[in-house]
């Protein structure tokens, strides 16, 4: 009798094995955390800088310190950095002595360094004939250390260049939000960009 229940209890598990192990499997799609944006808002650039440029209010402006700060205008480079997207975008500040043609070839050379690894590099151009502000914009797409690159000039007496990077391993899904939310405060800052006065250094 014990024999025979025992037999029954062997069929029923073995016969839900063998349905569970029958069931079709899909993959899901991987999944990302939910990202919250800001609301957009812009302040101006506060301090002895011979730029202004709006810049948003959930960024906060920290003067730069590397090894570049023999620079003679290492006093004007800063970063303005986004704690909630952990990200920094970098600008350096040179001012022109007759090499206009040298700064703007090393600012195409830094933003194509990334082509190894980027799916593709397109330029825009920005053109103030107002505010004599003529810049280009890289948007280096694809897992790159660096999203976007630019870099802006009066062609006489300024150049300001720029570099955002992000404080975690690239991924072009995951921060494709981020970075397009971010692209738009650079064309901001590019858009609003005024020169204040002739460096002196």
């Amino acid at each position: 009798m014990k024999s025979g229940r025992n037999c029954c209890v062997i069929l029923i598990v073995l016969t839900g094995f063998l349905l569970g192990c029958s069931t079709d499997y899909a993959p899901k799609p991987r999944a990302y955390f939910r990202i919250d944006l800001p609301v957009k808002q812009y302040q101006p650039l506060i301090g002895d800088y011979p730029y202004s440029f709006d810049y948003p209010v959930y960024a906060h402006i920290k003067q730069y310190k590397g090894q570049w700060k023999n620079t003679d205008t290492a006093d004007y480079w800063i970063n303005v950095e986004i704690p909630q997207f952990k990200s920094r975008l970098h600008l350096t500040y040179k001012s022109i002595k007759n090499n206009l043609g040298i700064l703007i070839e090393d600012a195409h050379s830094y933003a194509y360094k990334h082509s190894v690894k980027a799916d593709a590099i397109i330029q825009s151009e920005f053109i103030n004939q107002d505010s004599k502000v003529y810049s280009v914009l890289f948007d280096i797409k694809g897992n790159t250390a660096s999203s976007f690159q630019f870099y802006a000039t009066d062609s006489l007496h300024h150049f300001l260049r720029g570099a955002l990077y992000f404080d975690c391993e690239p991924n072009k899904d995951s921060l494709a939000p981020v970075k397009e939310f971010l692209r738009t405060d650079i064309v901001k800052m590019i858009e609003s960009l005024n020169w204040r006065k002739k460096p002196t250094k």
